[in-house]
């Protein structure tokens, strides 16, 4: 028997990867909406798209983090009040949510993973956006509601850190990365996979509702995966040079450590992911990325003689 699948946020860098993951299963009939499809902030819009699917995949998310500070009521509308229509409209329908939030919801001060109970406590406006998306699922689908928070996303469909990394290893001899941040850097497609797998074991009523850790095994810092991208691609990991945050000015404050612990997936009877450092050789095999790395290491400075 056929299930209906909604994803929203479908053009973007991890909406994509689901699409596609979700494509490789029989089972699964899909629709893929993006924003210029679906403005999740347009409760009628909403109510008529979730209407006759089983499960909605919400990836559509504001996720310029210093833009949410200028503007943290239109963050919110997307990332709160939006995501309060998706609920309530799942509601209504009898449908799963999963939704897709982040680490930012956390002050990011503790020295050992946090844990999915973990008290919340968002250093910016993008977190506070964030956690009141999560409210919003608790509170109107207590059983059936999912919240997945990752971090550190890269991917082959859009703008991402390990992707400018070998884009300006193609133009710069060196590049000053911070070294005093910790995360765990997630391959979209590693995370669409997990996702796709959660939604099947919600619906055979294996996994309980409630918040999941969809970030990858292992941590390091924003200068160690600068380092192991380019090792990885056979570029000079020395060319990176490690800063700390004062380098660099943003509005947002930033957590400085952003390590999510990993327990919630036994209770669905589901592995965490892989560890970061295997899901990044994995990516850099894939022919975009792989694409990138060729480039830089064709068109790599040479440092003066």
């Amino acid at each position: 028997m056929s299930t209906g699948w909604l994803v929203t946020g479908a053009r973007g860098l991890l909406g994509q990867d689901v699409l596609a993951e979700l494509a490789t299963r029989p089972d699964a009939v899909v629709t893929g909406l993006g924003r210029a499809e679906l403005d999740i902030t347009d409760p009628s819009a909403v109510r008529a798209a979730v209407t006759g699917h089983r499960v909605v995949v919400n990836c559509a998310a504001w996720t310029d983090v210093d833009g949410a500070e200028r503007s943290e009521a239109a963050a919110t509308a997307v990332n709160g009040t939006g995501v309060r229509h998706l609920a309530r409209a799942c509601a209504d329908n009898g449908a799963l949510l999963l939704h897709v939030s982040t680490d930012y919801v956390l002050p990011g001060d503790s020295r050992e993973p946090c844990p999915e109970d973990a008290p919340t406590g968002p250093v910016n406006a993008y977190g506070r956006s964030k956690l009141a998306g999560e409210r919003a699922v608790a509170e109107l689908l207590p059983r059936t509601g999912y919240v997945v928070r990752t971090a550190w996303l890269y991917g082959t469909h859009g703008r991402n850190f390990v992707a400018t990394m070998l884009e300006l290893a193609a133009r710069r001899e060196t590049l000053d990365v911070v070294a005093d941040q910790h995360g765990q850097p997630t391959w979209s497609r590693a995370l669409a996979r997990q996702l796709a797998a959660l939604g099947r074991a919600a619906l055979a009523g294996r996994a309980p509702a409630g918040i999941y850790h969809g970030t990858a095994d292992g941590h390091t810092t924003w200068y160690g995966l600068a380092r192991e991208t380019f090792h990885l691609a056979g570029l000079d990991p020395a060319r990176i040079r490690p800063v700390g945050s004062e380098r660099f000015s943003h509005q947002a404050a930033r957590p400085a450590s952003g390590v999510l612990g990993h327990g919630n997936w036994a209770r669905g009877g589901l592995a965490p992911l892989p560890l970061w450092h295997d899901q990044l050789t994995a990516a850099l095999a894939e022919r975009p990325f792989a694409a990138l790395a060729e480039a830089a290491r064709r068109n790599a400075p040479r440092p003066p003689a």
